[in-house]
């Protein structure tokens, strides 16, 4: 079971990423131009620079990464990233149910994002959090399995 939600968190995670990049060069997809973009996934009259819509696709990237569990450095270090990756979507979900997603994204109020920010977008980070949390945990279920393993003989 746990398999199946890091897989799909990874998934729908790839996907948020594959967006930003194509964002990142000029694409306004799903929406019909640039304008409708800004306003339902910003909230502000424009669409952030390439080079921002790169750095989140490229921090998606790494996430997802992660939660599919990609060899990436130590694994300490890949624990760390995976609790980050889930502390971040619980903070970016919670503050767009609060109605506060514009304290960590200056400038995004418009009327159309916050009610996609609270119906679409502050759930799915939560579920992504908790399909990241998850992993984590897997992880540490199976580093605790293999300890039990090692220390019983003819296993």
């Amino acid at each position: 079971m746990l398999r199946l939600v890091r897989g799909a968190t990874a998934l729908v995670l790839a996907a948020i990423a594959g967006l930003h990049f194509a964002w990142a060069r000029g694409s306004s997809f799903p929406f019909a131009d640039r304008d409708a973009l800004a306003d339902s996934v910003v909230g502000a009259e424009a669409v952030p620079s390439p080079g921002a819509c790169l750095t989140i696709a490229s921090l998606l990237t790494i996430a997802t990464a992660l939660v599919a569990g990609a060899p990436i450095g130590p694994p300490r270090l890949r624990r760390l990233g995976v609790a980050t990756v889930a502390g971040v979507l619980t903070v970016r979900g919670v503050a767009g149910f609060a109605g506060r997603t514009d304290v960590l994204s200056p400038g995004s109020t418009s009327p159309k994002f916050r009610r996609l920010d609270r119906a679409l977008y502050s759930p799915l980070c939560i579920a992504l959090a908790v399909g990241a949390a998850s992993t984590f945990v897997d992880s540490r279920r199976t580093r605790s399995a293999r300890r039990l393993r090692s220390r019983v003989p003819g296993v």
